[in-house]
Parts: C-alpha cells; sequence; structure tokens
C-alpha cells in the first residue's frame, strides 16, 4: 500500500493569496485557484507565485514541476490556464464541460484524466427521501513539468492528498506521474469507504425484509438503494477500462515502469471494488424478490382469512335467505321450537367451519 494513502483527518489548507485576472502582467491565478506550489526533488519550494512565474521558475531550472489546484474554475479563467500551460484546445474544450464518467485520454505528452468522485452522505435511517451517495468530479492535466488539477463538487478535497505527499518526497520525486497516480488512488480509496458504508445499508435492509416486523415500505427502500448503487456504479465501473488502456501503453518519460507498477495496485483494488458492487446489486435483486414474495404471501393468507370468514357468514345468510322468504306454507315456520332450532343448527354449523379453518391454518 503506498505510503501517501489519503489521511483519515481533515486537514487545513495553508492560506493562498489571489492575483487578479483582469491584471494583464498576471498569470491566471484566480478566486479558483486553491493551490500553486512548486516541488523540487520532492520539496516543496518556499513562497507563493503566480501561476505563470512558478511555471516560469520550473522551466528555468530545468528540473521539478508546479502543482496547481482549481476548485470549480468559470471558463474564462480555466481557458486562460490552458493558454498559459500549452493544453490542446480539445483538452480544454472537453474540461470545461461535465462528464457522464471517468475518462483517460493523452493529447500530445499530456495526460487528461477524469475521475468521478464520491461521497457518502451520513443518515440515521433509511428512508424512502434519503440521499446516500453524491457525486463530483476531478479532472486532472499531467504534463512533463506540471500537474492542473481541476475539482467539481463538494467531494474529493486534495488538500489532505497533498499534505500526505509532501511527507513522503521520496514517492513526491517522481515527478508529475506520481501525483496523477496518488490522485486516482485518493479517489479509488474513497470509492472503497463509500462501498463498505453502503454495504451497511445494504445489511440494514436484508435484516428488515426478513425481520418479523417487516414494513410495507421495505419495496421502496430497496428501490431507492439500488437507484443510490447505480449510481455508485457508474462512477466506479467506468473507470476500470481507461485504467486498463493506461496500463496497455508502452512506458514513456512521463509515465514510467515505475509508475506503473503503483497504478496496477489502482487498477486491482478498482476490480475489487467493482466486484463488491456487482456483489450488493445482486444481493438487492434477491432481497427485492423475496420481499415481494413475502408480499405474496402475506396476501394469500389475507385472502384465506377473508375467504374463510366470508364462508362462515355464508351459513347465516343462506339461513335468513330462506326463511326470509314471505312463503305461507313453509316448513317449521308455525312450529313453537323452529325458531331455537334454526338458530342452533347455524351456530353449531358456523362454530364447526370455524374449527375446520382453523385447524387447517386459515384463520
Amino acid at each position: 500500500m503506498p505510503m501517501f494513502r489519503t489521511l483519515r483527518r481533515a486537514v487545513r489548507l495553508p492560506h493562498q493569496r489571489t492575483v487578479d485576472l483582469s491584471h494583464p502582467a498576471r498569470s491566471p491565478l484566480g478566486s479558483a485557484v486553491v493551490n500553486c506550489v512548486v516541488y523540487r526533488d520532492g520539496e516543496r519550494q518556499p513562497g507563493d507565485c503566480p501561476a505563470d512565474e512558478a511555471l516560469r521558475r520550473v522551466r528555468a531550472a530545468g528540473s521539478g514541476f508546479v502543482w496547481i489546484g482549481l476548485h470549480e474554475p468559470p471558463q474564462a479563467e480555466l481557458a486562460a490556464m490552458g493558454e498559459l500551460f500549452g493544453l490542446h484546445r480539445l483538452a480544454v474544450d472537453d474540461a470545461l464541460r461535465p462528464h457522464p464518467g471517468p475518462k483517460i485520454d493523452t493529447y500530445g505528452d499530456v495526460l487528461f484524466a477524469v475521475l468521478k468522485t464520491v461521497g457518502y452522505i451520513e443518515h440515521q435511517e433509511l428512508t424512502t427521501t434519503s440521499e446516500i451517495v453524491d457525486t463530483g468530479e476531478l479532472i486532472a492535466f499531467t504534463g512533463a513539468d506540471f500537474v492542473l488539477t481541476v475539482r467539481r463538487g463538494r467531494y474529493g478535497s486534495l488538500g489532505p492528498l497533498r499534505e500526505a505527499l509532501e511527507a513522503a518526497p521520496g514517492q513526491l520525486a517522481k515527478g508529475p506521474a506520481a501525483v496523477l497516480h496518488a490522485i486516482a488512488d485518493h479517489v479509488v480509496e474513497e470509492y472503497a469507504r463509500v462501498a463498505d458504508a453502503v454495504q451497511d445499508d445494504v445489511d440494514a435492509v436484508e435484516s428488515a425484509v426478513f425481520s418479523q416486523q417487516a414494513a410495507s415500505g421495505d419495496s421502496e427502500r430497496i428501490y431507492l438503494l439500488k437507484r443510490e448503487l447505480m449510481e455508485f456504479r457508474r462512477a466506479v465501473v467506468p473507470l476500470c477500462r481507461p485504467l486498463e488502456k493506461l496500463l496497455a501503453q508502452q512506458p514513456t518519460p512521463l509515465l514510467t515502469e515505475d509508475i506503473r507498477t503503483y497504478f496496477r495496485d489502482v487498477a486491482g483494488r478498482l476490480t475489487r471494488i467493482t466486484e463488491q458492487t456487482t456483489a450488493y446489486d445482486a444481493l438487492l435483486d434477491s432481497v427485492l424478490q423475496a420481499h415481494l414474495a413475502q408480499v405474496g404471501i402475506e396476501q394469500n393468507e389475507d385472502m384465506r382469512r377473508i375467504s374463510a370468514w366470508a364462508s362462515i357468514v355464508a351459513v347465516p345468510t343462506m339461513v335468513c335467505g330462506v326463511y326470509g322468504m314471505n312463503f305461507e306454507h313453509m316448513p317449521e315456520k308455525h312450529w313453537e321450537y323452529g325458531y331455537p332450532l334454526a338458530m342452533a343448527l347455524t351456530a353449531i354449523a358456523c362454530l364447526t367451519m370455524y374449527r375446520a379453518f382453523r385447524r387447517n391454518g386459515w384463520l
């Protein structure tokens, strides 16, 4: 496991100054910039500077790289960043629009990666209105001497990751590709955390369905969980193919064999998470089928009870119907014991039927 695995606690990001975009002599370091740092030999270089100055320092020295992080940048600011770093126009245009799923493309010597971030929304109880999984987006442009990350949404903050990397200068010294791997590792680690949390919800629904106090709203909760699980799978499963495609490429100066080894570890864990979510979906299908079978059985039992009571009530109904006919000549109509005998026979018949239905489990 890489030593810079995402920290579990929130870390306060260092204060960064904001540079006015309207000033023509300055770089596009605007309000969306979270951090702009130069790294050389795995060490963070002191001092804050605009993006163009940081890039100039790196290229003048011929070593190190600059890592700039943006959070939900406006279109003009992202376009200016693309011009500064010489990014392909198609890559910048692609980064300006939301993506339905993750992808990894190569534009010249720049790797363009789109990763879907996920977050688990804590809740006391799973209800039909609960929202379980929330998704966002993390875009990374990785070149020979720079990493430009763009984050959209509430989740996937790279502040703790940056500090974890800075605590491992040996890994950070491997260059921008090591940062890209750390980002992918960070995202997949979050997938694992969300998958474990979703498993708790699946177990809770399963226990509720097979308990004696099964509620009528269980089917709605199962459908809700399947819908949220589908959203989670849309973020996780499509990433497997881009990673396989990336690993199938020949080693390059940007993506060395050493870094590819780390990416293989990420791909392996992603495969396990994918299999885990597939198992959850299959389990929910089974739970739903079991719940529907339980509902069918309960409905059949209700119909049996209703049919049994209807049969019992039919006896006095028939007797009253027969003797309610106003014919002049009817047996026992003018007999002194006719009424008590009819009531007694009716009661005996009803009691006999009741005991028979009870014995057969209908009542």
